[in-house]
């Protein structure tokens, strides 16, 4: 199989298995590379439920997750990238930078999964209080926070874009002249977007980001990958098929892979 898995989590982070168990499954899903990428936050505030799903709030640390990720990779029967998933803060984005360029990584996945102390994703019992308005308000600030972390380029690739979608909650706003100002953002920097395919599997059944939003990517020449933000074996590889035939519809060809930080590219299987 000509694809990669780079979006995958293990119990370091929020994932269910081992990074030994999700290399197993990888090799066994016919993968071309694995890549590991668990959750590192630095939240500007203590009161965060970061504890419960990323480093180092969890008590462990990114270079023992790293250390542990480079022994597994020892005898693997398939190419181990290392990588993680860092969420943007704008008070934490400069000590964040500093941690991760210390760091011998493959690619940083560069996420935002909290709109000032609102968590995004967490539960669709966050949205249902809010009024209209204020679930607009909250979609112009996820998409300010995706600008700026492109603006400060803080990683290789743009996590799950559309993300504030996962419950059913849309904006009723014209956001068009924020979206265009962050894409035009990732374009000047260089990143790669995700097609992360889990969307499918939430509540909006649909992935991130969408086939409208992927146009708009494709028509800044923005590079693209499949990942499967996998927390599990049995999702290393969900909806690929289906990933790729969204992709070459849109009018991709070809698709990113990372090593040291830089990129190549690959054909889009089909």
């Amino acid at each position: 199989m000509s694809f990669v898995s780079y979006h995958c989590h293990s119990t370091w982070s929020d994932g269910r298995t081992g990074i030994a168990e999700m290399i197993a499954g990888a090799a066994a899903a016919g993968l071309l590379e694995f890549g590991l990428s668990d959750h590192f936050v630095l939240t500007p505030y203590d009161d965060s439920n970061a504890h419960e799903w990323s480093m180092p709030r969890n008590g462990r640390a990114l270079t023992d997750c790293l250390a542990d990720l480079r022994a597994a990779a020892v005898d693997a029967p398939l190419p181990v990238r290392r990588g993680v998933e860092a969420d943007y803060f704008p008070e934490t984005w400069r000590q964040l930078q500093t941690v991760l360029a210390s760091l011998d990584l493959d690619y940083i996945i560069a996420s935002v999964h909290a709109v000032e102390r609102f968590p995004v994703d967490t539960s669709a019992s966050d949205w249902q209080p809010l009024s209209q308005a204020e679930v607009d308000q909250l979609y112009r600030g996820y998409w300010q926070r995706v600008r700026e972390l492109a603006e400060c380029r803080l990683g290789d690739i743009v996590g799950h874009l559309d993300l504030p979608k996962k419950f059913g909650f849309y904006p009723a706003a014209d956001l068009s002249r924020e979206i265009a100002a962050a894409l035009d953002a990732i374009a000047a920097a260089g990143m790669t977007v995700e097609l992360n395919t889990a969307g499918w599997d939430k509540p909006c059944a649909a992935p991130y980001p969408d086939a409208d939003l992927l146009r708009q990517v494709h028509q800044r020449h923005i590079p693209v990958m499949i990942n499967a933000d996998a927390h599990r074996p049995a999702e290393l590889v969900r909806h690929y098929g289906r990933a790729a035939e969204l992709l070459r519809r849109v009018g991709f060809t070809e698709m990113r892979a990372f090593n040291k930080r830089q990129p190549r590219e690959l054909p889009i299987p089909g």
